[in-house]
């Protein structure tokens, strides 16, 4: 199946806010990218295409278990294309988890449709 990477907007006003606190936040992005498209089903499977994945933070130089956690929603496409959306990233220092409640609000904002895949 091929995979297409979409940054929504919630994802990026939050990566923009951690890029000024932590430098290395570009390059673990690209690195996060990367691990995507190579295992598209990484993280932990919350449900209905959405998936928590833990991302290093250079900067920090503790590792993935202190650094940020990517919230993304799996959309399929048709048989053979689907969309994995950056719904939500979060310093796992700022806070330790986000609720099915605003994960559900974040969709909603974005007008993502993720039925069951």
């Amino acid at each position: 199946m091929n995979y297409k990477i979409n940054a929504l907007y919630p994802f990026e006003r939050e990566l923009k806010r951690l890029s000024k606190k932590y430098h290395s936040i570009k390059k673990d992005y690209a690195a996060l990218l990367d691990e995507l498209y190579r295992n598209p089903n990484a993280g932990v499977n919350l449900g209905s295409g959405i998936r928590k994945v833990r991302m290093a933070i250079g900067s920090k130089g503790r590792g993935k278990s202190h650094g940020a956690r990517v919230i993304t929603v799996t959309i399929s496409v048709d048989m053979e294309e689907a969309e994995i959306n950056l719904l939500f990233i979060y310093d796992k220092a700022e806070r330790d988890n986000i609720t099915a409640r605003e994960i559900k609000a974040l969709i909603e904002e974005v007008g993502l449709d993720n039925s069951p895949e």
